[in-house]
């Protein structure tokens, strides 16, 4: 009997192994078998020997970056936008994620289209957009500025505009997508605990403090952590397309991986250019396992290990 039970136990669904195969053949293939080209930061990489037969040089290829007068610019820039980026996105899509879950489904569907939209538009063609506003010859708000006797600076050559410019970009194109992901999971709330606070005789600003939001914690901890996991990595095509790649502005807009491209276009050593990689991706982790301590000795169950 107990050997019958243990033959079960071991017993193994091929359908749903089936079903796995292309998951995993997609994270073996991007995800693990890549690992492989951690050595190509310490090496001089050359085509002609191959990754192996290249020549070993330790840590210098990590000197094109931490000696270069650019390092603190560029991982300041990087540190800094993307913390804005995160912390706004987040306050609003949970504002949003709120006020939607207090409206009617037909209403919800029409804003939720609505907000969505801009997460399909590509940075090139937002770019565009912004640059018929901004354009300091026949853009619209340069011709505003004029038509009140305004001066009109070209936002193109002033770096001290362009941190807004891009947090109010980072957020009108994701702003929409996790507000979409709070708001699904506003919606697995037990509805009696709502019609509970309102026979209490709770307001609807006392349910959304001690119910709602409370419910979402643990998500907006989840997201909070990924998020600041990419932390070092930055959205390349909004960076380097919405600025037009402008000079003048680098000092506010310049990140690691706009600098990192540009010094591989230049120079095309590949392997400078990993190096730069692995500093962001090492770094991530690092952000990550130790957002992951602080919020597993806050609260354990939001921690995701």
């Amino acid at each position: 009997m107990e050997a019958g039970l243990n033959r079960n136990k071991k017993k193994i669904n091929w359908e749903l192994s089936l079903l796995a195969l292309p998951g995993l053949v997609f994270l073996a293939a991007f995800y693990y078998a890549p690992l492989f080209g951690l050595v190509i930061p310490f090496k001089r990489l050359d085509y002609s020997r191959g990754i192996w037969g290249s020549e070993w040089v330790g840590l210098k290829n990590f000197e094109f970056f931490f000696k270069s007068q650019d390092a603190i610019r560029v991982t300041r820039n990087t540190l800094f936008l993307n913390f804005m980026f995160i912390v706004i996105t987040m306050v609003l899509a949970v504002t949003l994620a709120l006020l939607l879950f207090g409206l009617s489904k037909n209403r919800v569907k029409v804003y939720q289209t609505t907000m969505f939209i801009p997460y399909f538009i590509s940075w090139v063609v937002a770019s565009y957009v912004l640059y018929a506003l901004l354009n300091p010859v026949s853009g619209l708000w340069p011709h505003a500025l004029k038509a009140m006797n305004m001066e009109s600076p070209n936002i193109y050559t002033v770096p001290r505009y362009w941190p807004l410019i891009l947090t109010v970009s980072y957020v009108w194109k994701n702003a929409g997508y996790m507000t979409l992901l709070f708001y699904t999971a506003l919606m697995g709330i037990d509805a009696t605990q709502f019609e509970a606070a309102a026979i209490d005789g709770a307001n609807k600003t006392q349910i959304t403090f001690h119910i709602s939001i409370p419910f979402l914690v643990p998500v907006i901890t989840l997201l909070a952590i990924l998020q600041i996991g990419k932390i070092f990595y930055s959205d390349f095509g909004m960076f380097y397309f919405l600025t037009r790649d402008s000079g003048p502005i680098y000092s506010t807009t310049d990140v690691i991986d706009t600098y990192v491209y540009r010094a591989l276009r230049v120079t095309g050593d590949i392997s400078m250019a990993s190096a730069a990689g692995l500093y962001q991706s090492v770094v991530g982790f690092i952000a990550v396992f130790c957002t992951n301590l602080a919020v597993r000795r806050i609260n354990p169950g939001s921690a995701i290990f």
